[in-house]
């Protein structure tokens, strides 16, 4: 039992990471509507540096602890986050291609994780 809560945790920070690096997406968005290089436009670049930053440190804490290649199929996952939060949070369109798409990262995710 110990192993799989392990396992679920390292996976669950993994996807937490990924989601993280998605966020960048609101930043970088709020600044293309800011006039460029005004503090507004500023400011928002900067918090999508310092949340790059926040990923950076947590994905090599990820790596430590998960191969590699498992790491880096699950970077798939950050696609979906970056498209629920274009709908969700930014209020854009999510057409069916984006769907399909997405449902197709899933099964590959879905498939790869199965031992």
């Amino acid at each position: 039992m110990e192993r799989k809560n392990s396992a679920l945790a390292k996976y669950g920070a993994l996807i937490g990471v990924n989601f993280i690096y998605a966020c960048t997406s609101i930043f970088t968005k709020m600044a293309s509507r800011q006039e460029m290089l005004s503090w507004p436009y500023l400011l928002w670049l900067a918090g999508a540096i310092g949340v790059m930053g926040v990923y950076a440190i947590l994905w090599q804490q990820v790596l430590k602890r998960i191969n590699l290649s498992t790491a880096y199929m699950f970077k798939g996952t950050g696609a979906i986050f970056g498209l629920l939060i274009a709908g969700l949070v930014l209020c854009e369109p999510i057409t069916t291609h984006n769907i399909i798409g997405s449902a197709i990262i899933i099964v590959g995710v879905t498939l790869y994780s199965k031992p």
